[in-house]
């Protein structure tokens, strides 16, 4: 059995290949009357789609995306929303060479050594093409989230690219839009742009990448024990993107080097609820939100077609060298951010409904 649907209350089922006619996904579990139209899940897409700079890859795919069901009169009526998207410029031809040899770093060789058999255009079901589907699903959950819990907001961004990284000093959350790599740091996004041109048009390389996604407004109390934890759910949603390699929570792996003093977030009674000194904890203790900003970081691999030559086999295990043809981005991580942030959204708002389903909503009094 392939596993292609991920949450609980609120679930997706992604479908489809990088070069197949469409795809698409079958979201389950929305509220009914919830406001929706195909605009509000377009502006999402229209930040993932390819072609958008000299940064991405240049295959040119407006990923319209197309409301099939689960909506009258303008609002979701809790039946299946059914959401596709037609693949419009898919150049098959540039793979013909790799029908019979496995690229190093891809998925090749491990889909043909389960299945016997593989989409050898563009890496079908393991492209990143994929994750198109999941930022559609993720528009459904954003709006879903306005009437659930509309003090919500998500944001996603990169932190570094390679070596280089951002001055968190000089964060500001409205140069996100500004640049082209969706960075904080304005000053560090000028620097990305000359390192990733040399990269991509004198090295012939790519360069991986860390996309931090923040929740603001989450409200304490969602999430659940054990193994329902927020922070599981949170980071199975990250892992399971194309390419990434890691996944953090709050201080994440940095936590290991501090003592227990500094790594405990400090309580404070507030005007109207508890408040915390810090927030090493990303806003998640014992799997349950503390009202707290989410923090989530997830570290993307460098993109594994490159024109560098790199040994490999071909099928019948004779010894090759693979330069992989097409139009691929030099920093995946790029156009990963809007994907982190539509799993962000589609975690959240499960979690919510499934709080209502056991509580109710009702919390713990303090104060």
């Amino acid at each position: 059995m392939s596993i292609n649907s991920f949450g609980h209350l609120f679930r997706f089922t992604t479908w489809g290949e990088s070069h197949g006619p469409a795809l698409g996904a079958t979201v389950d579990g929305c509220p009914p009357g919830v406001p929706l139209e195909s605009a509000m899940i377009q502006q999402w897409l229209d930040k993932r789609r390819p072609g958008l700079n000299k940064n991405t890859t240049q295959r040119q795919e407006a990923d319209e995306v197309r409301i099939l069901s689960g909506v009258f009169e303008g609002q979701t009526t809790g039946t299946p929303i059914q959401l596709m998207i037609e693949n419009t410029d898919q150049r098959s031809k540039d793979y013909g060479d790799i029908a019979n040899t496995f690229r190093p770093g891809h998925a090749d060789i491990t889909y043909h050594q389960k299945y016997g058999i593989r989409d050898y255009r563009g890496g079908g079901r393991s492209s990143a093409r994929e994750t198109a589907s999941r930022v559609a699903a993720g528009g459904v959950a954003r709006e879903a989230i306005q009437k659930v819990a509309p003090g919500v907001q998500i944001k996603g961004y990169m932190t570094q690219m390679g070596e280089k990284q951002i001055d968190r000093s000089k964060v500001d959350w409205y140069q996100i839009d500004q640049n082209d790599f969706f960075c904080p740091d304005a000053q560090a996004a000028g620097e990305w742009n000359d390192y990733l041109a040399w990269l991509r048009k004198d090295d012939h390389n790519s360069v991986g990448a860390i996309i931090e996604v923040v929740a603001r407004g989450v409200p304490a109390g969602i999430g659940a024990p054990v193994y329902g934890k927020l922070d599981t759910d949170l980071a199975a949603a990250m892992m399971s993107i194309n390419a990434v390699k890691g996944v953090e929570i709050g201080e994440g792996m940095a936590a290991a080097a501090l003592t227990g003093r500094e790594n405990a977030d400090e309580i404070f009674m507030g005007p109207n609820c508890p408040e915390y000194s810090s927030n090493h904890a990303g806003g998640v203790l014992g799997g349950i939100s503390t009202g707290q900003d989410i923090v989530v970081r997830f570290a993307v691999k460098p993109t594994s077609s490159i024109l560098s030559p790199r040994k490999s086999i071909r099928m019948d295990g004779t010894p090759t060298e693979v330069v992989t043809n097409g139009r691929h981005d030099p920093c995946v991580g790029i156009r990963a951010v809007p994907v982190g942030e539509a799993m962000m959204a589609c975690v959240i708002l499960d979690h919510l409904l499934l709080d209502r389903g056991q509580t109710g909503g009702e919390r713990g009094q303090i104060g």
